[in-house]
């Protein structure tokens, strides 16, 4: 069995989520020889919630995600929950095997939105002409679109617990808690943390999660000539961590300008700031457990061959 497949394989209700990494650059791919060890690709994890499959956004890399799914010969069935539709959160769903699969069928979350717009109408304006060739006929997969408003838990039952906040990022953004078998895991990525440092809706949205998914665009240097563009820090990532006594954080959302040695730095340091701290790559795995079993938060993650 490839690395793909154990990872896009089911994990018992229980046993906790497994979280795979397929896209965690943010704002446009950055292929390459300086990215290779972090990934290029833009966002999109994939969470297994036993038989349940909940996709975060749609970058590059839910291309990866799609030719995985399509090798296994298992007809998908999968939620793809959207943080927002700005280019590097769907450039990839066109490219997303299941979209071709008669036998597929997938849900479209959105709820950053205002009424009159909508999921649907903003999708699929994406893969239209004059941005795409019009891809609507050559989709057969079952597809529909669902709007919400922040805040909303979204009603999956009975398939993982799914609750919704707003967060600070221009033409506004969702940040998603999934709670699965006793363990939680909190998607928070493109939103900014005020001037006082803690969001404190947010610290309250994801008090006590067990992984914490977090934008950590820029570096404190990086961040002063980028104030109101809807970014975070790696440092306010631990802050708001500590504040809301998150297990285990893994860092997300990479500016594209960050090649591997400067990510290595990064890492490092937020390490060394709040010890355990992930920097995501692609193609890396982990597994979300409640806290209270017992056990470590997570086991140490899993490195498979890029996809």
């Amino acid at each position: 069995m490839t690395g793909e497949q154990r990872t896009i394989a089911s994990t018992e209700a229980g046993s906790g989520i497994t979280i795979r990494f397929w896209g965690v650059r943010g704002s446009l791919p950055t292929p390459g020889a300086a990215t290779v060890r972090y990934g290029g690709n833009t966002l999109c994890v994939a969470l297994q919630c036993g038989p349940h499959l909940l996709i975060l956004d749609g970058g590059s890399g839910i291309r990866g995600l799609g030719g995985a799914l399509a090798a296994t010969g298992v007809p998908v069935d999968a939620d793809i929950l959207l943080s927002h539709t700005h280019f590097d959160h769907i450039c990839g769903l066109p490219f997303f095997a299941p979209m071709f699969n008669r036998r597929a069928r997938i849900r479209f979350w959105g709820g950053h939105l205002a009424p009159p717009s909508g999921i649907s109408e903003a999708l699929h304006l994406s893969w239209r002409a004059p941005l795409m060739p019009d891809l609507d006929k050559a989709f057969r997969a079952s597809l529909s679109f669902h709007d919400f408003t922040a805040g909303q838990e979204l009603p999956l039952h009975p398939r993982p617990r799914v609750e919704t906040t707003m967060l600070r990022h221009p033409g506004n953004a969702i940040g998603y808690r999934i709670t699965w078998g006793g363990a939680s895991v909190c998607y928070i990525t493109d939103t900014e943390h005020p001037a006082t440092g803690i969001d404190d809706n947010l610290c309250q949205f994801v008090l006590g999660t067990d992984v914490l998914i977090y934008d950590a665009s820029y570096t404190d240097e990086e961040y002063k000539s980028r104030i109101g563009w809807g970014h975070s820090t790696w440092r306010a990532a631990a802050d708001l961590a500590d504040a809301a006594a998150v297990g285990q954080l893994v860092l997300f959302h990479h500016e594209p300008s960050h090649d591997d040695i400067m990510m290595d730095e990064i890492a490092s340091a937020a390490a060394q700031r709040r010890p355990g701290t992930l920097t995501a790559q692609e193609g890396m795995c982990i597994i979300a457990v409640p806290r209270n079993t017992g056990g470590a938060a997570n086991p140490p993650p899993v490195q498979p061959a890029n996809p």
